[in-house]
């Protein structure tokens, strides 16, 4: 299963705020897309995930334009999870897991719901949550419980914007961790992140987004260099290698 995006642009007004961006997403992979705040990463996972009308360009799911796929056919095939993703009614934390299943409801997949949901409750340490109402949770939970709905929709390709964004340290790595591992498998993943160095340690490949366009694509130890990160964040920073792993450490110069 292929997902890209081909010359994609996105205007909003006079602004240009996605800029003729070539990117595929490959199973296998995770795919951390990077950069500032209003640099177009969010904007890049909406045209992903076929949210978005674009103005040039055009986005592909095999081959084929997003635009002539279903919605049920859509969200067999990729999972979203959008930033704003908290529920505002007091739902129980079960049913808000159990929505993921939806799009296999009257499929010969839906007598697998009960064991997807709990896999994921358990992935996310939500174990014994099941009844709480999410509207009782702290907000690192209610985090917690999307990505795990996310999860349980069990599709090919996954859609993250920001999904470590509220959790803690411990929970930011088990997310990742898990996210790794489903790449390791088979899926593709793609995951908007701030944190530079849970990018450099779980992902495969690193974009980097500045101005609306990609200025970088590659490994981590490749991708994350340290003029390319500094022009795009507006701050000087410098990257060294963790003395045991080996891997790129970003390190912002005070």
């Amino acid at each position: 299963m292929t997902l890209r995006l081909v010359g994609a642009t996105v205007r909003r007004g006079r602004r240009t705020v996605l800029d003729r961006v070539d990117l595929d997403v490959r199973p296998g992979e995770l795919l951390a897309v990077l950069g500032p705040n209003g640099a177009g990463k969010s904007t890049a996972l909406a045209a992903l995930s076929g949210d978005l009308r674009l103005v040039g360009g055009r986005a592909e799911l095999d081959s084929r334009p997003l635009t002539v796929w279903g919605t049920r056919d859509l969200a067999r095939r990729r999972a979203v999870l959008l930033q704003s993703g908290g529920v505002a009614f007091p739902f129980s934390v079960l049913d808000v897991v159990r929505m993921g299943r939806t799009p296999w409801r009257g499929t010969s997949a839906e007598v697998g719901d009960d064991d997807a949901v709990e896999r994921a409750l358990a992935v996310m340490e939500l174990d014994g949550f099941g009844h709480r109402p999410v509207t009782s949770l702290s907000g690192g939970e209610q985090a917690r419980v999307a990505l795990a709905r996310t999860l349980a929709q069990e599709t090919g390709i996954l859609l993250l914007d920001e999904p470590t964004a509220a959790l803690d340290l411990h929970h930011a790595e088990t997310a990742l961790q898990h996210l790794r591992a489903l790449a390791a498998s088979g899926r593709a993943v793609v995951a908007v992140l701030h944190d530079l160095d849970l990018a450099s340690a779980y992902a495969d490949r690193v974009v980097l987004v500045a101005g609306g366009r990609l200025v970088a694509d590659g490994p981590p130890g490749t991708a994350l260099d340290p003029t390319l990160l500094s022009d795009a964040y507006g701050h000087p920073v410098e990257v060294v290698r963790h003395p045991r792993s080996g891997r790129s450490v970003v390190l912002p110069l005070r």
